[in-house]
């Protein structure tokens, strides 16, 4: 699919809506299978990559939109001054492109809004040097075996603003 560079001035990112949720779990495996994985790591990754309406109810979860397609979307749980970045997905074609980025700001703004002060996540490997580039700090590891495998982690926390 050839895609338009999607500058981030024209994003729109705004709620997701439950109607949109088999797509954006669709989104989420993409984007974690762009990585190069193997095909039985992403099955077993595929109920935590399926987004439900459970996970909309609890979280703030908002959709980085460029002429109406779906280019990426994060879940953000908010508690106390600390939240939580459960997840952030950029569909690979749009990768590169500034999405990323946008859709990290608009977490830590909203994460600010909402009385936070910090939010911490546990980064894929491959994207940590991109959390690490907007500002985060790794604070630890989290462990997180797959098909019987060790692996960990990155632990990191971003300041809000």
């Amino acid at each position: 699919m050839t895609r338009a560079r999607a500058l981030p001035h024209d994003l729109d990112i705004t709620p997701a809506l439950a109607g949109e949720l088999g797509e954006l779990s669709a989104l989420a495996l993409r984007a974690k299978a762009h990585w190069g994985y193997p095909a039985e790591w992403l099955e077993e990754w595929r109920k935590q990559l399926t987004i439900t309406v459970a996970e909309l109810e609890r979280q703030v979860i908002f959709v980085a939109r460029h002429n109406g397609e779906r280019l990426g979307f994060y879940g953000l749980e908010l508690g106390g001054k600390v939240a939580s970045l459960e997840y952030m997905w950029v569909d690979p074609p749009a990768m590169g492109q500034g999405v990323g980025r946008r859709l990290l700001e608009h977490a830590q703004h909203q994460a600010a809004l909402r009385g936070c002060r910090t939010i911490e996540l546990d980064a894929d490997p491959n994207a940590e040097a991109f959390y690490l580039h907007l500002g985060a700090v790794r604070i630890g590891w989290t462990d997180a075996p797959v098909a019987g495998l060790p692996r960990r982690l990155p632990r990191l926390e971003l300041r809000c603003g």
